[in-house]
């Protein structure tokens, strides 16, 4: 049996910390034998790429729900045949692998149509005059393949009515049975085969046969009759030759698909009011991926889930509700976190969940390799903002150090270099800055999102404002907020410029005043969100409400 995945995300709009305590955590309970996949809940911002870059690791999976979908369970795999390939080698197939359904693909694995064994039994169990249909159309090769015949004669004008004749176990003369281009069985007997031939049989089935006498060929040859010997005796010749149609003959077309994109939960809404058994699912080209059917709707769970770097379902993948939450690691506030089950809940007051990563693996004696250690460095430096915001503890540059370390880096130059990564504001429209670094809250009732991008310095900061203000508000208005808050952040000057949107807008001017007679100006000293501009706007929201 497949081990169930476990999914390890940060939250929405992803920053350095959350990926990297993805990826981190991800690593640790793989070593602890879990398969455990980093994931991510949207686009990366540059730091994080370039992080992920410069340390060799690919960029966690995108997570867009919590919920199953078909691509991620085990599904059944149907009978495939080719629209050609004839009903016995179906049947052959269905009673081999125990499958009730067949699917019925053209050369590059699109379906064409479906066939149920409940078809099957139709043709095997029916009036063998409803099969003259089927029957009429029929190969010569299909006709062999089914009574696994030998062809010792092809006609190249070949003329059926779908109709069978079985002389072979009969008494008397023939005179009495009409056969004309019908498929006729008969013994090994010469005469008998001559005079079906002459009398005008479209497949001549000789069964209890190993050759074919010479005349015989020659009369096929001249009334253009198709002669076989059959590999079975005659009962089974004559059942078998009923199953020589193609697939394509009896196959329910256009049948209805899923997509393996599509969640089970939806998926099984539907087939549960359905009358079939399992249906395909196909990917987005419509490529045959498996069969869906009522028992897997029943036993699929929803993904398990690790969540790291929050802890607010508002915060995390859509439908979080709906999963399993095995863990939370964090350091943020505990807000709306609720769950049916108990779970392991690991809070701590640092400055980053990358800290408390770190810290796991070395509790439990866990090698941490020195490409993580370089990553999860950057995370931390990249949440304390090089140690100098509040948040940040003794914890947390202890855990630097020894981090930097095992990476072999100094700690002052590659701070340096990702700063500059993240601080580059240049090509990057005002809508891509804002969803750079951005979470959500609901405050006291106040819908209240809060954006932070990291500037070289305050001067760009007062430079980009009012062309910020403008895209802020563009922004608000389709996010329908109460109150939207860009903090443009300089780590090298200390400090921050605030930008404010919404009909609550009033309110964060309030938190962060500007100085009189001047607009967004140059707040010194205020630099984190979780532990400066957060208290300080639920402070005056909470004056109000």
């Amino acid at each position: 049996m497949n081990q169930e995945t476990i999914y390890v995300t940060g939250h929405k709009h992803p920053d350095t910390d959350s990926v990297a305590a993805a990826v981190g955590y991800a690593f640790y309970k793989r070593c602890s034998g879990v398969k455990a996949v980093p994931c991510r809940l949207g686009q990366l911002n540059a730091e994080s790429k370039y992080l992920l870059n410069r340390f060799g690791f690919e960029e966690p999976m995108f997570l867009e729900d919590a919920r199953v979908k078909l691509g991620e369970i085990e599904l059944d795999q149907p009978v495939v045949m080719y629209p050609d390939d004839t009903i016995f080698e179906m049947i052959g197939e269905m009673r081999r692998t125990s499958q009730k359904t067949c699917c019925v693909v053209d050369s590059d694995n699109r379906v064409l149509g479906v066939v149920t064994f409940n078809d099957a039994a139709v043709v095997a169990m029916g009036d063998t005059a409803d099969n003259r249909t089927h029957l009429a159309e029929v190969s010569t090769e299909n006709i062999a393949t089914a009574i696994s015949g030998q062809i010792i004669y092809r006609s190249p004008d070949l003329h059926l009515n779908g109709q069978v004749s079985v002389i072979a176990i009969t008494k008397g003369p023939i005179d009495i049975f009409n056969v004309s281009d019908k498929i006729v069985i008969v013994g090994d007997d010469p005469e008998c085969q001559l005079e079906v031939i002459e009398k005008g049989a479209g497949v001549l089935i000789v069964v209890r046969a190993d050759e074919i006498r010479e005349d015989v060929l020659a009369a096929a040859k001249a009334n253009n009759c198709s002669v076989m010997i059959s590999g079975h005796k005659t009962m089974n010749t004559a059942r078998y030759v009923f199953f020589a149609p193609p697939v394509s003959q009896i196959m329910h077309e256009k049948p209805i698909c899923y997509y393996d994109s599509e969640l089970v939960e939806e998926v099984g809404k539907k087939i549960t009011r359905s009358r079939f058994r399992s249906y395909p699912v196909i990917d987005e080209q419509h490529h045959l991926k498996g069969l869906v059917s009522r028992y897997h709707v029943m036993t699929a769970r929803n993904k398990k889930i690790i969540m790291v770097d929050h802890n607010e379902f508002s915060q995390s993948v859509r439908a979080i509700e709906k999963a399993e939450v095995l863990e939370v690691i964090d350091h943020h506030r505990i807000s709306d976190f609720s769950t049916n089950r108990p779970v392991a809940f690991r809070n701590e007051i640092v400055g980053s969940s990358a800290t408390i990563v770190a810290t796991i693996f070395r509790e439990n004696q866990v090698p941490i390799p020195s490409n993580l250690a370089g990553l999860l460095l950057g995370a931390i430096l990249s949440d304390t903002l090089k140690f100098q915001s509040p948040t940040t503890t003794e914890r947390d540059r202890q855990t630097a150090n020894i981090l930097a370390a095992l990476a072999d880096l100094d700690i002052d130059e590659f701070a340096k270099d990702m700063f500059t990564v993240s601080s580059d504001v240049h090509g990057k429209t005002g809508q891509e800055l804002i969803n750079t670094d951005i979470k959500f809250f609901n405050i006291e009732g106040c819908r209240t999102m809060i954006s932070q991008v990291i500037v070289p310095d305050a001067g760009t900061a007062a430079l980009m404002a009012e062309q910020m203000q403008e895209e802020l508000d563009i922004f608000t208005s389709k996010k329908d907020l109460d109150l939207c808050v860009l903090a443009m952040t300089s780590i090298l000057d200390h400090g921050s410029v605030f930008i404010a949107s919404g009909e609550k807008k009033d309110w964060a001017k309030e938190a962060f005043p500007d100085t009189e007679g001047r607009g967004y100006s140059f707040q010194k000293g205020i630099l984190s969100r979780k532990s400066q501009i957060v208290p300080a706007l639920t402070a005056v929201i909470q004056k109000y409400s």
